[in-house]
Formats: structure tokens, C-alpha cells, sequence
């Protein structure tokens, strides 16, 4: 579970709402904000419920600047192994933009696996647009080392923005997604319950470990009830085989 679907009952009681999660069958989530709580206290609560974090969503200006010491020992203490950069500035959305990028993601990757960790990146949307007759999203693709960068992709915004489908990617660019945020789409383009959408996600998974998924987030951007969603996703990809 990316925690970010669960940001509203998260504000009110962290600690029980982590406790439902893991009620409900979930192993692993992804942090995306603390809501006031140190990574130790986050730390704490997650073991006491036998929950792993595997990642934590960190904004660019922290990972290009002077946070990004105290950003990835925050990540350690957490328990997670990756930092995930989760969204770009607007003003850097151009191929040059996305070059300077790649060349930032580039450095922050090598701190990242100095301690031990992996830069990753999440998309959205506009990542996957075509500007000036080059796609961005290829530009991080193309100028990022694979052994210092990696992606987080979220297969909704992959599909509704992409010009490839997501298990294309993977075949494309194999062992490059180590992460996915498992988000479905309504017919009418909206955010949707995993398995209540369009997207097909058992071709996805099909070419899933040629991309190098090890961890598969659900992700509801705006659930109507958080729960009710979680734990309508969960039983559907706990009944996937593929």
C-alpha cells in the first residue's frame, strides 16, 4: 500500500490506520508523508504491526540539495531501501529541463548507493510528453545510470499519458522498475479500485519481472473511503495469477 491513499485517516490516527492496513493482508508500504511523526516513530509503528517500508517519497529540492544526507538516513531508519523522487518542478518541464535532471538524478543515485540505497523516480502524467519531437520521460530513461537510477512507475499515469503501455516499458528497458504504484483507471479516465478499471493489469505483470518488479504499491488517488479501497484492490491482486 502507498501510503498516500490512506493520507486522511493516516492525519488523524497513524498508528491505527497502519493497523488496519496490515488487518487487511497488506505487507509492505510506501511512506508519503509523516504526518508529524519522526521516521523512528513511524519506525516503531510499523514493526509493532509487522508492516515493512520499502520506500519513502522525497521532494527533488531535498534530493538535489543539501537534505539529501539526512533524507536517506531518514530512509534507513525507516527500514526502506529506496528514495523515491516523487514528482519534477514545472519549470524544468522542457528536453532541457529533463536533461539537467537526469545529470542531478545521476549524482544524488551515486550518494544513494554509497549509503546503501537507490534513487528512484515516480511519474506522472506530464512525464510522458512528447516536447519538441522528444519524450520526456525517455530523456531520464536514456541519461540515467542504471546502476544509480531507477523508476517507481505508476502504470495509471504510464497509460493515460504514455506513448507506451506500461509492460512495453518493462521489455523495453528491462530491470529499470524495481517499484510499481498499482493504480487503476475508471472508463471515464478517473482514478479506480484496482481490478474495478480498464487497465489489464495481468499483461503488465506478465512482463513484470523482465522490468525488475519486486514490489507491487496500491495506489487510489482520491478514494471516496481509503479502506473500502484498499481492501477492494487487495483482494483483487491477491486473486491474480498471471
Amino acid at each position: 500500500m502507498h501510503l498516500y491513499t490512506m493520507r486522511t485517516p493516516l492525519a488523524a490516527d497513524f498508528a491505527g490506520t497502519l493497523e488496519q492496513i496490515a488487518g487487511i493482508g497488506y505487507a509492505t508500504v510506501g511512506v508519503s508523508g509523516r504526518h508529524g511523526n519522526s521516521p523512528a516513530a513511524i519506525r516503531q509503528m510499523l514493526d509493532r504491526v509487522r508492516l515493512k517500508a520499502v520506500l519513502e517519497h522525497v521532494g527533488y529540492d531535498i534530493v538535489t540539495g543539501p537534505g539529501l544526507p539526512q533524507a536517506l538516513e531518514d530512509v534507513h531508519t525507516l527500514g526502506g531501501e529506496w528514495i523515491v523522487v516523487p514528482s519534477l518542478p514545472g519549470s524544468l518541464h522542457s528536453p532541457a529541463g529533463y536533461r539537467e535532471v537526469a545529470r542531478q538524478f545521476n549524482r544524488a543515485g551515486l550518494a544513494a548507493r554509497e549509503s546503501g540505497l537507490k534513487l528512484l523516480y515516480h511519474n506522472h502524467g506530464g512525464d510522458h510528453e512528447v516536447v519538441d519531437g522528444v519524450s520526456l520521460y525517455d530523456i531520464l530513461l536514456d541519461e540515467t545510470d542504471p546502476e544509480l537510477v531507477g523508476f517507481e512507475l505508476d502504470v495509471y499515469w504510464a497509460a493515460k499519458g504514455g506513448s507506451s503501455a506500461p509492460g512495453e516499458l518493462f521489455v523495453q528497458h528491462p530491470g529499470r522498475f524495481p517499484a510499481l504504484h498499482v493504480k487503476d483507471m475508471a472508463p471515464n479516465g478517473d482514478f479506480a479500485d484496482v481490478g474495478s478499471g480498464v487497465l489489464g493489469f495481468p499483461g503488465m505483470f506478465d512482463t513484470a519481472r523482465q522490468g525488475g518488479v519486486r514490489q507491487w504499491l496500491v495506489e487510489h488517488d482520491a478514494p471516496a473511503d481509503p479502506f473500502a479501497s484498499a481492501r477492494v484492490s487487495y483482494r483483487y491482486l491477491s486473486r491474480l495469477r498471471y
